[in-house]
């Protein structure tokens, strides 16, 4: 006997796009990934009050979090994130007061320490993250690319006691050598996005290195 009922191969089924253009593809996941980083937020939230991360991943994470928020919100078009939240129902409270009020991790907020050392590390942290993003979502113009680097540049000279040859430093400097003799509409290429990133990786794990030694 024949079931009348449609098989899960059935062709004759015609297939519902969520998208019908390139753009309505990217608008959907820009949302889709600013959803997850609020609840990524929240979940990194609770777990850091109910003491299940030590304070050195919670503020890493934190801060990664924090600053692929801030690209992220930038692709809402005529729309807040608070009502963003509103429309999907999301009961993040933890995360709302980090992203949107907060702005760092609880773990500077309640270190002690001196209050411009906080904000410094905090930017750092921020703009090697930005940095990274920015190569990886495919903004590899060199007038996209130089205004990142040149913040991520005037950021890591600012922290006292590094070596004169100190590795993060150099190699955002190197970069923005390379960056200056090309015109503004160029870009890198394939190969050399690759070894940005993993350049700009490097660094922002000889930071951390120069933070533990510093005690924070």
């Amino acid at each position: 006997m024949t079931s009348r009922w449609p098989t899960a191969l059935d062709e004759s089924l015609s297939t519902i796009d969520l998208y019908e253009s390139h753009q309505e593809r990217k608008y959907y996941d820009s949302r889709a990934n600013l959803y997850a980083i609020i609840m990524a937020t929240e979940h990194l939230e609770r777990a850091y009050a109910q003491d299940c991360v030590s304070n050195e991943e919670y503020t890493i994470e934190c801060n990664k979090l924090i600053s692929q928020f801030k690209i992220a919100e930038k692709a809402l078009q005529n729309e807040t994130t608070e009502s963003f939240m509103r429309t999907f129902q999301m009961d993040c409270p933890r995360a709302a007061n980090r992203l949107l009020k907060m702005g760092v991790p609880e773990s500077l907020r309640s270190s002690g320490g001196n209050d411009n050392d906080v904000v410094a590390v905090k930017k750092t942290t921020a703009d090697l993250i930005t940095a990274m993003d920015t190569v990886r979502l495919g903004q590899v113009e060199v007038d996209a690319l130089s205004p990142v680097l040149q913040d991520l540049r005037n950021s890591l000279a600012q922290h006292p006691g590094t070596p004169k040859d100190w590795g993060p430093l150099r190699k955002v400097e190197n970069w923005l050598v390379k960056l200056n003799s090309m015109r503004a509409y160029d870009s890198i290429d394939a190969n050399d996005s690759r070894q940005l990133v993993f350049d700009l990786e490097s660094a922002y794990e000889e930071f951390d290195q120069y933070l533990k030694t510093k005690g924070r």
